[in-house]
């Protein structure tokens, strides 16, 4: 890693963080001993949790690909953005709409100086990044960052993939959602994964534990619990399921991800319509 004192933002290498767990999961290299220790340890416990990881990528690629190329949408609005991993959504969408515009919002300062050294937009489209907490959700939709780039009275995909299982019910995670839909014009999309207790529940328990060892609220919910941030929107088919069911494609990335087991992959994922 470079030396982020030269970064006015710096990096606490002290503690995990999520983004950072996820990208050593996914084989990267932008993190710290702190974060191998804590996902070595929830591999230990979940092998397949790099499995888990690329199906949660491959749902964000097909769903993304989906909004862009099907539902017409040219604006995403993407939360907890993550270490950077090709292809980024700013490129899935602009492959199927180059005017397509996207601002990344992150709370690690690392995955926002990565962002923008490695994300570069179309010429005809825009991409922005914002360094913001999700659970204040106003610093993302009064940013300016976000209100040059993404034009709220037409419609937008927010996109919160593997995010709200990180944000503890005393936190008010509905609330926040409903805050962060309330002004996306009708026609805009949610596009969202999280991580679920209901396949595996000891392993999973575990693997909560792990995160809650390193100060991470991880909250893995039911799917009775995560229907409710789809609460006034209409589910595009299939529907809340296992992200690798949510029309699936045979994705060689994915490494065969039609056959796998639910208990694997242990998500939900969904996209539904603001109508």
């Amino acid at each position: 890693m470079t030396d982020e004192t030269a970064d006015p933002i710096r990096v606490d290498q002290s503690r995990a963080h999520p983004a950072r767990i996820y990208d050593y999961i996914l084989g990267g290299h932008d993190n710290y001993e702190v974060d191998h220790t804590a996902a070595r340890q929830v591999l230990s416990v979940w092998p397949e949790a790099r499995t888990a990881a690329r199906v949660n990528r491959a749902f964000m690629r097909r769903a993304t690909h989906w909004l862009a190329a099907e539902a017409g949408i040219d604006q995403f609005l993407d939360i907890g953005t993550g270490i950077p991993t090709e292809p980024n959504l700013h490129q899935v969408a602009q492959d199927a709409n180059p005017a397509a515009r996207v601002v990344y919002t992150d709370n690690d300062p690392l995955v926002l100086r990565y962002a923008e050294a490695l994300m570069t937009s179309t010429p005809q489209g825009r991409t922005a990044y914002l360094h913001a907490d999700v659970t204040t959700p106003h610093t993302i939709l009064d940013a300016a960052e976000l209100r040059g780039t993404l034009d709220l009275d037409r419609p937008v995909a927010l996109s919160c993939n593997a995010l709200f299982h990180f944000i503890p019910d005393r936190d008010a995670p509905y609330e926040i959602m409903e805050t962060l839909l309330k002004p996306l014009a009708p026609g805009s999309f949610l596009a969202l994964s999280h991580a679920t207790p209901d396949f595996a529940p000891e392993r999973m328990g575990k693997v909560q534990e792990i995160y809650h060892r390193q100060g991470i609220p991880l909250t893995i919910r039911a799917k009775e619990s995560i229907r409710p941030f789809f609460a006034g929107l209409e589910l595009v088919t299939p529907g809340l399921v296992p992200p690798h069911r949510w029309k699936p494609e045979r994705d060689p990335d994915a490494g065969g991800e039609t056959e796998l087991l639910d208990a694997e992959v242990s998500q939900y994922a969904a996209v539904a319509r603001k109508v």
